[in-house]
């Protein structure tokens, strides 16, 4: 089981990196233009916090020892990329299509590196936490919720990203804020029962 989990671990992190190499080299030169664009997304986010804890995970089960704050690391990755998961199955992919969020590195952001997160976590490294401990898996979506409402509705215009998400369409943030809030408490109680 050991064994299994830190091969997981260490697939998750090398396909977050070499998705991120790819989308940064291209034609030979390192090219960083877009990302300002690029490290917007919860998607990217998400996965980039997945694949550091899973890193974390692996080093800490090759060193025979995985302390509370690894197992907490992994698991707030865990969650965020369930979160993302989810946002596509249930919002995003009805309405801009499956094909386009699940093809390419997409297939792995929105759904292989999401499933491979959980099943490694849910059965082969979760242990028993506390309810308190459970409910910090909402500080991701939290901290991003906070982030994306400053940026779209309320920083200055000209630094102001679009709604990509269509968070705010027709003024309903706080709909749609509550919404993926109570969301990932859903996922944190799923988590801590499972």
């Amino acid at each position: 089981m050991r064994i299994l989990s830190i091969l997981i671990n260490l697939g998750i992190f090398l396909s977050v990196a070499v998705i991120h190499w790819r989308f940064f080299h291209k034609d030979g030169a390192w090219d960083f233009s877009e990302a300002g664009v690029f490290f917007r997304y919860f998607t990217v986010q998400s996965n980039i916090l997945c694949a550091l804890a899973a890193c974390a995970m692996a080093a800490a089960q090759i060193a025979g020892n995985v302390p509370g704050w690894v197992l907490l690391f992994k698991y707030l990755g865990t969650v965020a990329v369930t979160v993302t998961l989810m946002t596509v199955l249930i919002y995003l992919g009805p309405a801009y299509g499956y094909k386009l969020l699940l093809s390419g590195r997409d297939l792995y952001l929105h759904l292989i590196g999401p499933v491979l997160a959980i099943l490694s976590f849910l059965l082969l490294e979760k242990k028993e936490m506390h309810l308190g401990t459970a409910l910090l898996g909402l500080l991701p979506v939290l901290l991003y919720g906070m982030l994306y409402l400053w940026k779209v509705v309320y920083c200055p215009e000209e630094k102001r990203w679009e709604d990509f998400y269509g968070f705010n369409k027709d003024g309903k943030w706080p709909v749609s804020y509550g919404i993926m809030v109570a969301g990932t408490l859903v996922i944190c109680l799923l988590f801590y029962f499972l």
